[in-house]
């Protein structure tokens, strides 16, 4: 099973945790990896295969959760985060084949993070 599933599963088992706390542990936990495998790239590519592949299912996760008709944020929101899935799944795989840097995609987790921790200031 994948790392970040079952993080999901522990917090979500965790009754003082909200859905954003989950979901902001989750994805922070998947960009810490991505980063730290990233650093040792060209010494350890199958953990950085790995938790890139990690960052990518999650991000079909969120996909598959804004493109369910339940799910509660604004419509434009939904479709924001559903390309951004998009793009995340293109982008991952030109890393592995043309060997390009993994920033835009720390940087969308991160601007994520941030949205998910402003949302909780304001709700």
């Amino acid at each position: 099973m994948a790392a970040h599933m079952h993080a999901y599963q522990s917090y979500a088992s965790t009754p003082a945790k909200s859905a954003r706390d989950t979901e902001i542990e989750i994805i922070l936990e998947t960009t810490r990896r991505l980063k730290s495998a990233a650093e040792l790239r060209h010494d350890d590519f199958p953990r950085f295969a790995s938790a890139l592949q990690d960052n990518r299912k999650l991000w079909i996760t969120l996909a598959a959760d804004v493109a369910n008709s339940t799910n509660g944020l604004p419509a434009e929101l939904r479709a924001k985060i559903f390309y951004l899935s998009e793009f995340t799944q293109d982008y991952s795989r030109r890393v592995l084949s043309e060997k390009l840097e993994i920033t835009p995609l720390l940087d969308i987790n991160l601007a994520v993070l941030r949205g998910l921790a402003a949302s909780g200031k304001s709700g």
